[in-house]
Protein backbone atom coordinates (compact mmCIF):
# COMPACT_ATOMS: atom_id res chain seq x y z
CA UNK A 1 0.00 0.00 0.00
CA UNK A 2 1.61 3.68 -0.94
CA UNK A 3 1.17 6.39 1.52
CA UNK A 4 1.79 9.99 0.85
CA UNK A 5 4.16 11.77 2.94
CA UNK A 6 4.95 15.57 3.41
CA UNK A 7 7.45 17.28 4.52
CA UNK A 8 6.62 19.75 7.20
CA UNK A 9 9.36 22.16 6.79
CA UNK A 10 9.76 22.56 2.73
CA UNK A 11 5.97 20.97 1.73
CA UNK A 12 8.25 17.98 -0.60
CA UNK A 13 5.90 15.68 -0.93
CA UNK A 14 6.81 11.20 -1.20
CA UNK A 15 5.37 8.64 -2.15
CA UNK A 16 6.69 5.45 -0.24
CA UNK A 17 5.34 2.57 1.23
CA UNK A 18 6.30 -0.11 3.93
CA UNK A 19 8.16 2.38 5.66
CA UNK A 20 7.59 4.46 8.93
CA UNK A 21 10.50 6.50 9.11
CA UNK A 22 10.41 8.90 6.00
CA UNK A 23 13.08 11.78 5.17
CA UNK A 24 13.16 14.65 3.37
CA UNK A 25 15.27 14.15 0.95
CA UNK A 26 14.69 18.06 -0.23
CA UNK A 27 15.38 19.82 2.82
CA UNK A 28 17.13 17.12 4.73
CA UNK A 29 14.42 16.55 7.94
CA UNK A 30 14.73 13.27 9.10
CA UNK A 31 11.36 12.67 9.84
CA UNK A 32 8.14 13.28 7.25
CA UNK A 33 4.10 13.26 7.98
CA UNK A 34 1.42 11.30 6.73
CA UNK A 35 -1.00 12.75 4.78
CA UNK A 36 -4.41 11.85 4.37
CA UNK A 37 -4.22 11.87 0.54
CA UNK A 38 -5.34 8.52 -0.70
CA UNK A 39 -2.54 7.48 -3.62
CA UNK A 40 -5.38 7.32 -6.13
CA UNK A 41 -5.96 10.98 -5.83
CA UNK A 42 -2.56 12.00 -5.12
CA UNK A 43 -1.42 10.42 -8.79
CA UNK A 44 -4.64 11.90 -10.60
CA UNK A 45 -3.70 15.70 -9.79
CA UNK A 46 -1.41 17.59 -11.97
CA UNK A 47 1.47 18.97 -10.61
CA UNK A 48 -0.13 22.46 -9.80
CA UNK A 49 -2.62 20.64 -7.81
CA UNK A 50 0.02 18.59 -5.74
CA UNK A 51 1.44 22.12 -5.47
CA UNK A 52 -1.59 23.54 -4.11
CA UNK A 53 -2.55 20.70 -1.82
CA UNK A 54 1.23 21.42 -0.13
CA UNK A 55 1.07 24.89 0.28
CA UNK A 56 -2.54 24.45 1.91
CA UNK A 57 -0.82 22.08 4.03
CA UNK A 58 1.89 23.86 5.05
CA UNK A 59 -0.17 27.12 6.12
CA UNK A 60 -3.06 24.77 7.82
CA UNK A 61 -0.13 23.30 9.85
CA UNK A 62 2.37 25.98 10.53
CA UNK A 63 -0.83 28.16 11.82
CA UNK A 64 -1.84 25.25 14.22
CA UNK A 65 1.50 25.25 15.67
CA UNK A 66 1.86 28.82 16.77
Amino acid sequence: MMKIYICPDCGWIRMVSRRKEVECFKCGRPQMRLTNLEFGKYTNMSEKERQDYADAWLYIHRKKEK
